[in-house]
């Protein structure tokens, strides 16, 4: 499955987070991501992942499915809560 996102939403998530969604991609392969559905969605359906980085940060990522790929919608940094629940189950 290819990961694909859109140029100007990755320029704004980087301005406003600091994260790159080249970074934010390599937590859809942490095998201790915790990947959940996303209930509060609106209008499509929407899944977050929090785990690792390849710089070994903890992120939430969120993104959806588009036919045979996944769609990055937005990438930050793990709050302190999420981080803590990330760490207890690894």
């Amino acid at each position: 499955m290819n990961v694909t996102w859109d140029p100007n939403k990755a320029k704004t998530n980087r301005n406003k987070h600091g994260i790159s969604f080249s970074d934010a991609e390599t937590v859809l392969f942490d095998p201790n991501a915790i990947s959940y559905e996303d209930e509060d969605a609106k209008g499509e359906q929407r899944h977050l992942s929090i785990g690792l980085d390849s710089l070994g940060r903890v992120l939430v990522v969120v993104y959806t499915y588009r036919a045979d790929n996944i769609r990055l919608i937005s990438a930050r940094r793990a709050t302190r809560k999420e981080r803590l629940n990330y760490e207890s189950r690894i």
